[in-house]
């Protein structure tokens, strides 16, 4: 409907064509669901390519919130193990001295 295109929504709506679907139309496609005018499946398919790009950038975005995230976590986890073993080592050296005297 933004696109100018209200003539379509009934027969999008009878073949159920949610965001899913219509990101998976071709021109063929949308030949088939009653698009006839090249103009109208060019207007679509432009905004569809817009979208796919635009769907793609935000899973990239995602992928690398994620490789930061798992980044932090094994550099808090290492820093969690540093400290570990000097706190054992710490206990260690107490345990010695305490047995020595």
């Amino acid at each position: 409907m933004s696109l100018n295109l209200e003539q379509y929504v009934s027969e999008f709506s009878a073949q159920n064509i949610n965001g899913e679907h219509l990101l998976q139309l071709d021109g063929t496609k949308l030949k088939a669901l009653g698009m006839t005018s090249s103009q109208d499946r060019a207007i679509i398919k432009k905004k569809l390519k817009e979208m796919k790009a635009s769907l793609e950038k935000a899973r990239k975005a995602q992928e690398k919130m994620e490789k930061q995230r798992q980044k932090l976590r094994k550099k808090e986890q290492e820093q969690l193990q540093r400290k570990s073993k000097k706190t054992d080592k710490s206990v260690s050296e107490a345990t010695e001295g305490t047995n020595e005297q």
